[in-house]
């Protein structure tokens, strides 16, 4: 059976206590119930190599209403990813979509467009584990940089309060 909580070994402990968490290298502010652990991996593409960053909170407390909270970033190249072209953007999110489903074995149930700012983006859920749980993900291209957001939760507590505090909180800045 695949694991829950799918991109990390480790296991943290959430704090009842939520706090704003800001990167200035990530340039992004939010709010989070804990503290973050950053990792950043190295990932070959087509367009070379590519720092991607992440700040999770993982639990192993099956009553907690979001077993997983993330915040993502990676810069592309310039000239790679065109955020200001709506049908190129259009592309680069469903191919992100898709392939996240894929590494889960899931099932896309929902996306639609969304917006930072003036900066498009893209929300998607997918179910996964037979059905037993859920990805929640806010995904969004501002110039070359992709920032994704997601929380895990089981399908039963997929809609809660805290899911949409953490999203509702990602902030830009300077």
């Amino acid at each position: 059976m695949k694991s829950l909580l799918f991109l990390f070994g480790s296991v943290l402990f959430f704090q009842n206590t939520w706090q704003e968490f800001s990167s200035g290298e990530g340039r992004f502010r939010i709010s989070v119930p804990g503290n973050f652990t950053e990792k950043t991996d190295t990932l070959k593409t087509e367009v070379g190599p590519l720092a991607y960053h992440t700040f999770f909170i993982q639990t192993s407390d099956e009553t907690a209403e979001n077993l997983f909270y993330m915040v993502s970033y990676c810069d592309y190249p310039p000239g790679v990813v065109f955020a200001d072209s709506t049908g190129l953007a259009e592309e680069f999110f469903q191919n992100t979509m898709e392939a996240a489903a894929e590494s889960v074995e899931g099932e896309i149930l929902y996306s639609a467009d969304i917006q930072l700012d003036k900066y498009p983006g893209k929300q998607w859920r997918i179910d996964y584990l037979d059905g037993k749980a859920v990805i929640k993900t806010k995904a969004y291209l501002v110039g070359s940089r992709f920032y994704s957001l997601q929380t895990i939760a089981w399908k039963d507590k997929s809609l809660n309060a805290d899911a949409t505090r953490f999203f509702d909180s990602f902030r830009l800045v300077e």
